[in-house]
């Protein structure tokens, strides 16, 4: 195949002009002036004679050996075909008869539907209600529905038993995955991480800057995507304490009794002290 050089002087002797597009991107600087030295003037002469002497040219350079004989032991490029291209530009001009011109190796044959298909996998689903503390404390409920009011006059009672006080009532915003159905998936578990933490980056316009978890039930799925291990999220990076689902806190005193002797930690990490267990 003809280099772009070698192509761009077979043009020009041929008397046809290359056009190359020029333009600026938007908010781009300008490119810098550069002063270019001006070519020396050679007297004019016809466009075939140019053209005659570039095929001249190329007919002086030494034939390559054939593959296989190199001395480094390599598989020659491309540029082998060279001087059969130039035979042939020069057998054309002149009238001569066509040479053989080598067929091009057989390109690989491209990846199937179905290849791509078979290496597809099956997003991971799971749905998450989620409500930031002052956007300190991030709360996360495993269930497709927001908590009704009695959940969150629990939590509000929870926080307050813990002295937590808050400005703002506690709002809750679903988030779901994958966003869109039957997408194709190449790593679940990762696209699904990524998903939630561009999601929880998304909401740091509200003034979100989470430093810990409060995880509300107990959901395979998210476990893995949040990566939890020792009581910390490796996904996102925080502190992250498990506890009883809402609907069991609501339901059960024998889980509100096993949670009381955690407020005392809530109210010691609320006021700065993190590094209480």
């Amino acid at each position: 195949m003809v280099g772009d050089v070698q192509r761009l002087q077979y043009l020009e002797a041929m008397g046809l002009g290359a056009w190359t597009s020029r333009y600026r991107l938007p908010n781009a600087l300008p490119t810098p002036a550069c002063e270019w030295e001006a070519p020396p003037v050679e007297a004019p002469t016809s466009h075939g004679a140019r053209l005659h002497a570039l095929l001249d040219d190329a007919a002086k350079v030494p034939p390559t050996p054939p593959p296989g004989e190199t001395s480094s032991g390599a598989t020659p490029s491309r540029d082998t075909d060279k001087p059969a291209v130039n035979a042939s530009a020069r057998a054309l001009l002149l009238g001569d008869a066509s040479p053989s011109v080598p067929e091009p190796a057989a390109e690989p044959a491209a990846p199937t539907a179905d290849t791509g298909k078979a290496k597809a996998h099956a997003a991971l689903r799971y749905d998450l209600q989620v409500a930031a503390l002052e956007g300190r404390w991030l709360l996360l409920v495993p269930e497709v529905n927001a908590p009704d009011r009695a959940a969150r006059e629990l939590l509000g009672n929870l926080m307050r038993a813990a002295g937590i006080t808050v400005d703002a009532a506690l709002e809750f915003r679903s988030f779901q995955w994958p966003l869109v159905d039957n997408a194709p998936s190449t790593a679940p578990l990762d696209e699904a991480r990524d998903g939630l933490r561009a999601y929880l980056s998304g909401q740091a316009r509200r003034g979100w800057r989470p430093e810990r978890l409060l995880v509300f039930g107990q959901d395979a799925t998210l476990n893995e995507v949040l990566a939890l291990e020792e009581a910390r999220s490796e996904t996102l990076s925080l502190p992250c304490w498990t506890l009883p689902s809402l609907e069991a806190l609501k339901s059960s005193a024998a889980a509100k009794r096993a949670l009381w002797p955690q407020l005392a930690v809530w109210r010691e990490a609320w006021a700065g002290h993190d590094d209480a267990s």
